[in-house]
């Protein structure tokens, strides 16, 4: 009796010994739930995703969503871990009292105004109606900017919130006269001939602020060691997205064709995705100048660079 508990000891102690010197599996690996809009703004998070696949320390679960109130509230409910979202809406929820904090930008630029293929200039945009995907988006800040730029304010045009995905059809159906909105809805809209590339953000926002990589608090206290691989890692995605590895991501999570993919991607970049202070001070500017928030949060609270 006494041999044979002895015996099972040695077993348990050997295999326990065998396990520690394998070290962590993909199986064992931590997971971040990150939250997305099939969008290319998204595309480092989703590339991030595929490199770590199999990675034995972390893992990515994307979860899809259709809009951006849906995401924000899964964010905001503690339902994921992070999110790929629109800058201005997680600095609204940071500014409610929610536990989140942005550590990496989206993407830099990648965002254009379409318009009918009857407008003329930005000046013939006086009286129009213009639709963008949310009044806190830098898609809001952008139409402001091109109104600034031609001498007309947002009090010159009717200004409408729409789905991304009605857009390109409402402007060739003619129920509005342009809009501003995540690619690649911009090229969906100019490669089937509906309208035409009145402003690239480059134009008007050099290195734009759109969208972020946020982290809730929980996670980040939570979970020190993961969150700083995770973010790291998205980093490096972001380096590594050349013209043809973002294809290769958008065709494989967007479901678009090769000419709008082609068309949207000419206008988007992903390395160096550090939020600096300069950068985020700008946004600030305009958030607060064009009436989008009177009190976002100061940068030493809402972006953490420090892992």
């Amino acid at each position: 009796m006494k041999k044979g508990l002895l015996l099972t000891l040695l077993i348990i102690t050997s295999l326990a010994l065998i396990g520690c010197g394998k070290g962590k599996t993909s199986d064992s690996a931590e997971t971040v739930k990150i939250a997305y809009l099939p969008i290319t703004h998204s595309l480092a998070a989703l590339e991030e995703a595929d490199e770590l696949e199999k990675n034995e320390n972390v893992n990515v679960e994307l979860v899809k969503y259709g809009s951006w109130p849906e995401l924000l509230d899964a964010l905001n409910s503690g339902k994921v871990d992070g999110a790929s979202v629109l800058i201005e809406l997680a600095m609204k929820s940071k500014s409610e009292g929610v536990g989140i904090k942005a550590v990496a930008l989206g993407h830099k630029d990648g965002n254009v105004i379409v318009v009918s293929n009857d407008v003329k200039d930005g000046k013939d945009l006086k009286g129009k109606t213009i639709a963008i995907p949310h009044r806190q988006s830098s898609h809001n800040i952008l139409v402001n900017d091109a109104l600034t730029k031609d001498g007309l304010s947002i009090d010159d045009v009717n200004i409408v919130e729409l789905a991304p995905t009605e857009m390109p059809s409402a402007l060739a159906a003619g129920t509005i006269d342009g809009y501003c909105v995540a690619e690649p809805f911009g090229a969906m809209g100019v490669s089937v001939g509906a309208g035409k590339v009145l402003y690239t953000s480059e134009e008007l926002w050099p290195d734009s602020v759109c969208c972020a990589l946020v982290l809730t608090d929980d996670f980040i206290n939570n979970n020190a060691d993961t969150a700083k691989a995770f973010v790291e890692g998205y980093k490096t995605a972001g380096n590594n997205l050349d013209s043809d590895t973002a294809k290769k991501v958008a065709k494989k999570y967007l479901n678009q064709k090769d000419d709008v993919l082609d068309i949207s991607l000419k206008w988007i970049s992903y390395n160096d995705l550090e939020i600096t202070e300069e950068m985020y001070g700008e946004l600030s500017d305009k958030v607060k100048s064009y009436g989008l928030s009177d009190n976002p949060p100061a940068y030493a609270d809402f972006v953490k660079n420090d892992f």
